[in-house]
């Protein structure tokens, strides 16, 4: 596909997007780090190349920390734009044993870090997760350590589900993975809603406006229903079909409250179908967009923020262009519940924040000594 864009459009577009970020999201699932993707899609034609922003307008925040030698880049995790942790866990050219996992923790958005007691540091293909509440280690198969104080104390726990310390801090309605039902969370408890939705196979359960919205496909085709009355009832809402099958369909958030839907194609590569709920749910187009594309992030006013192999580029006014942010194609980009935006890469985080037209970029870089 050709994308054809003036200097002018592009400017509106990326003068839409200077808007408060989201103050609350729904936190999905034990996310996974994103798969590796990086054979770059067909490039269409541009009237000339973006611009990056100076090396000046990114704040680095770069950090060294004692850890031993051999071992990678960490996998690291923010919270909110001060709050993340770390985990050191792979070294390459050594065993599990001869490669105990480190843990770190920062207050400050990665200015400073506070090395952290693993409780676990020798286990096969240590993991790392957290959200606002709660850290949770997880030593496979079956091994997890949760932490509700930043890191100063965990609990041992074990079993194919995730612990109820981590799955109460996931939002109050959450898809029950053992039963495939929509719960509502209540201290520790969960309990299944009044009604079920007439969803068969459920993606994903958001709240927006007021509104419950759950979302998943049949047959290659997507559906979603809402309540107006936390469950008590559903009303199906037809979602228009897509070219092609949808394999993944996942509810949002927008910064502005509104509710969209993201459709993957089964192979998870190509560029996703988007829709808005506006008393409907209606497509958004994205004239002129790239063939692949890697993450999605909903903006304000029913646009879109994306990166790929071809680089960043943002859904607006039914078309696609693309941004001059600091972001290269292999960051994963996701909004933190504080509206940070933030964009993951092997070796370091951009973080993206602050007021209507004055976006504050950090890279984040924190690497063994």
């Amino acid at each position: 596909m050709t994308r054809r864009f003036g200097r002018r459009t592009v400017a509106v577009l990326l003068a839409a997007l200077l808007v408060p970020p989201l103050a609350g999201c729904s936190i999905g699932d034990v996310r996974r780090p994103p798969p590796d993707r990086t054979a770059p899609s067909p490039r269409p034609s541009a009237t000339g190349p973006t611009p990056s922003p100076p090396a000046a307008d990114v704040e680095l925040r770069e950090v060294r920390v004692p850890v031993g030698k051999g071992y990678d880049h960490p996998y690291v995790e923010f919270v909110t734009a001060e709050q993340a942790y770390a985990l050191f866990s792979t070294c390459p050219a050594r065993s599990a044993r001869d490669c105990p996992a480190v843990l770190y923790a920062t207050i400050d958005g990665g200015r400073s870090w506070q090395r952290l007691v693993h409780p676990l540091p020798v286990a096969e293909n240590p993991q790392l997760y957290a959200a606002p509440g709660a850290l949770v280690l997880l030593a496979e198969p079956h091994d997890w350590y949760t932490s509700t104080d930043g890191g100063r104390t965990f609990a041992h726990s074990t079993g194919e589900q995730e612990p109820v310390a981590w799955r109460t801090v996931q939002g109050r309605f959450q898809i029950d993975e053992a039963t495939g039902r929509v719960v509502r969370w209540a201290g520790r408890r969960a309990t299944p809603l009044p009604a079920q939705p007439p969803v068969r196979t459920l993606h994903g359960v958001v709240e927006a406006r007021g509104l419950l919205v759950v979302a998943g496909v049949d047959g290659g085709k997507p559906y979603a229903a809402v309540s107006t009355d936390r469950g008590r009832t559903w009303q199906p809402t037809p979602v228009p079909a897509p070219d092609g099958e949808v394999g993944v369909l996942r509810p949002m958030v927008g910064p502005d409250g509104e509710a969209r839907l993201v459709g993957w194609p089964p192979d998870r590569t190509g560029f996703p179908a988007l829709w808005r709920y506006l008393g409907r749910w209606v497509p958004v187009p994205a004239a002129g967009h790239p063939l692949r594309a890697d993450s999605v992030v909903p903006l304000t006013t029913g646009r879109f923020a994306v990166n790929g192999p071809d680089g960043a580029g943002v859904v607006a006014d039914g078309r696609y262009g693309p941004l001059d942010w600091p972001v290269a194609p292999e960051h994963h980009l996701t909004l933190l519940a504080d509206g940070t935006l933030v964009g993951r890469a092997p070796d370091e985080v951009l973080l993206a924040t602050g007021p209507v037209g004055n976006r504050r970029w950090v890279r984040v870089v924190l690497a063994p000594a």
